[in-house]
This record gives C-alpha cells, sequence and structure tokens, in this order.
C-alpha cells in the first residue's frame, strides 16, 4: 500500500491515492488541481523513505472537492465574583482534497 505524509499548514496528515483529506482553508477555487510538494515520509509496500526533512522528488496532486466549515466551538470567559462572563463561538474553515495522483522521481 503506497501512502505518504505531508505537510500543510503546519500540520502533518496521512495522505494515499483515492482517499480524501481535511485540510485548513486553501484560497484554490473547487475543482482546481494542486501540488504537494512537502512530502515527510513515503511508503511504497515495505519501501519506507525518510526525509531529511522532505523527502527530495516526491509530489503529491490533490484536487480540490469543496469548502466546509467544522463543527462549532464554543469559548466562554468567566472570572468568579465579577460578573464578567462572555460567550462567544468559532467554526473553522476547511478544504476537502482528492488525492489523485503520489509520485516519487
Amino acid at each position: 500500500m503506497k501512502f505518504v505524509i505531508v505537510e500543510q499548514g503546519g500540520k502533518q496528515y496521512r495522505a494515499s491515492e483515492g482517499k480524501t483529506i481535511e485540510v485548513d482553508r486553501l484560497p484554490n477555487e473547487v475543482g482546481e488541481t494542486i501540488t504537494l510538494e512537502d512530502v515527510l515520509l513515503f511508503v511504497n509496500d515495505d519501501e519506507v523513505t525518510v526525509g531529511t526533512p522532505t523527502v527530495k522528488g516526491a509530489k503529491v496532486q490533490a484536487k480540490v472537492v469543496d469548502h466546509f466549515k467544522g463543527r462549532k466551538i464554543l469559548v466562554f470567559k468567566y472570572r468568579p465574583k465579577e460578573r464578567y462572563r462572555v460567550k462567544s463561538g468559532h467554526r473553522q474553515q476547511y478544504t476537502r482534497l482528492l488525492i489523485e495522483l503520489i509520485e516519487m522521481e
């Protein structure tokens, strides 16, 4: 089984061909193809290549499937005995990527 560990937006994701990953919002349009070049680990069956810090010549082509919002996170600030209460929420924006091709030069 072929898979890679890619870095996108300061986070690491395990990606394999035909699967989707959810990364932080990207400025690309839906249907656009992008190339992820920060490959940290490349595994092809029993062959494992670890990058120092990245694997040279490894690329991942992905297609932007859609943009969506994550679940709501509630933020509640409270100071006892001071009548200070602030409740707010946040929904993170994400991009879903379909991994089309993993290649090693």
